[in-house]
């Protein structure tokens, strides 16, 4: 990492030279100016922290301050004067000075000051960047897809996220990215500052979960040695996941019911309620109407939660999304393993329509993981997706042929498979591979085969 570069504006040549001297004995960059002018053009070099005397030859500290805040508030400003008025001071640190120090001045202290601001410009940059870095994965736009589907699924994720609404239930398929919508939801959200905690309502006891969701104090049980805050308490102001909520067991649903409909709780072991502003994420993959028809899931519960929900589609039901898709982990995985893989070939992404998909995103996103770590081109070929098995939705499993075969050698080779497992049955050779019955005849013919190959 480079060092800081710091600007010293004087106009007494002395003055700049001591403290040039100084601050690069320090391993400090430095730049000089002598008026004003010089130093907001020198601003464009990159600066940390800017050593400003107050009276300068066109005009006054105070004036170049205003400017430096306006081209970047994260320079630190120290000014230097020997004209200090209690007045000036206060003008100058509502504008955003960082110190104030007399002329004449020890360099010692000047020195300690500069070390200082600059601590705390590096951990205003670091905090800065931490928190672009968290917001910025779960953005509308990484909601990744262009079918209609998945368009009006960011449509109505963007109007619940604006929403007052205190619940919503995200329901689909293990892997069709529950835990992505639940992130864009709040950062997306007015609530996007606060905080996002996270739980799996299936990871844990029942015990361990209502003490974790709700906190516990001080002796509540054998191993409660002091009190603790639970997650509703600490996201206050923000969102809750509650993931797997078709997991957690009766009582604790009563419980949670109770918070939903009141805003407040108390923690286990207490006798006192406390009120909190949080929104409740809750996520299943189960059919939570049949788990309230068999006695699994309270019914009022579950009406409570599915004031606004939203059903994510399997991969399966929008497969032509899967180019950009792949596209996009692909450009993810570029960055992360450092590579600089172009994409997939036209073979590989029709080889990706093809396969069923049981696991939905999470399994397309690491199959194309596999693929980068493997591949040694500069393109993702039908061979680097060796070990996909393709399946159809009942289950049958197509094997991937060997690399080397171009595209219309992978159809063929895909409709052989499926005349075989249907025993020659056209009617059932095309539902394996998604198409109708004259499309598989058409392929049938195209590729001279019978019907019993």
């Amino acid at each position: 990492m480079p060092s800081p570069t710091i600007l010293v504006v004087d106009d007494e040549a002395l003055i700049r030279w001591s403290l040039k001297e100084r601050l690069k004995g320090e391993g400090y960059q430095v730049l000089e100016a002598e008026t004003g002018r010089q130093a907001i053009e020198q601003l464009r070099e990159g600066v940390d922290l800017v050593l400003l005397d107050y009276k300068l030859p066109d005009t006054d500290g105070v004036s170049v301050l205003r400017k430096i805040k306006e081209f970047d508030q994260d320079i630190l400003v120290i000014l230097l004067t020997a004209f200090a008025t209690v007045e000036t001071a206060v003008e100058a640190m509502k504008i955003g000075a960082y110190h104030f120090a007399n002329k004449p001045f020890n360099l010692d202290d000047i020195t300690a000051t500069v070390n200082r601001a600059l601590e705390t410009t590096r951990l205003r940059r670091e905090v800065r960047q931490l928190r672009a870095r968290e917001a910025r994965p779960f953005s509308l736009n990484h909601i990744v897809g262009a079918s209609d589907s998945m368009t009006a699924l960011r449509n109505l994720v963007a109007k619940v996220a604006t929403s007052p609404a205190s619940t919503v239930l995200l329901t689909g398929e293990s892997g069709t990215g529950k835990d992505l919508v639940a992130k864009v939801l709040h950062y997306s959200s007015d609530r996007g500052s606060r905080p996002f905690m996270n739980i799996t309502c299936s990871a844990l006891p029942e015990a361990l979960l209502e003490s974790e969701l709700f906190g516990h104090e001080r002796g509540a049980f054998t191993d409660a040695r002091m009190q603790k805050r639970g997650m509703l308490e600490t996201a206050d102001g923000g969102t809750v996941f509650l993931d797997e909520i078709g997991e957690m067991v009766p009582a604790l649903q009563a419980k949670l019911l109770r918070f939903l409909e009141e805003k407040a709780f108390k923690r286990v072991g207490a006798a006192s309620d406390i009120h909190v502003d949080v929104r409740v994420i809750a996520a299943t993959n189960r059919n939570l109407e049949e788990e309230v028809a068999k006695g699994r899931f309270r019914s009022d519960l579950f009406y409570r939660l599915n004031v606004l929900p939203i059903a994510l589609p399997p991969l399966r039901a929008h497969v032509d999304d899967i180019p950009v898709l792949a596209a996009f982990f692909v450009d993810a995985f570029n960055r992360e393993f450092r590579k600089a893989v172009l994409g997939a070939t036209p073979a590989s992404v029709r080889l990706l329509q093809s396969y069923g998909w049981p696991g939905n995103v999470r399994e397309l996103r690491n199959v194309i993981e596999r693929a980068m770590l493997l591949s040694e081109g500069d393109r993702l070929e039908p061979g680097d997706f060796a070990a996909l098995r393709l399946s159809s939705p009942s289950g049958d499993g197509f094997e991937l042929p060997a690399n080397g075969l171009d595209l219309e050698q992978l159809e063929r080779s895909f409709v052989v498979q499926a005349l075989k497992r249907s025993g020659g049955n056209q009617t059932k050779a095309a539902a394996l591979l998604g198409l109708n019955r004259d499309q598989i005849r058409y392929r049938i013919e195209k590729f001279g085969l019978s019907a019993t190959q």
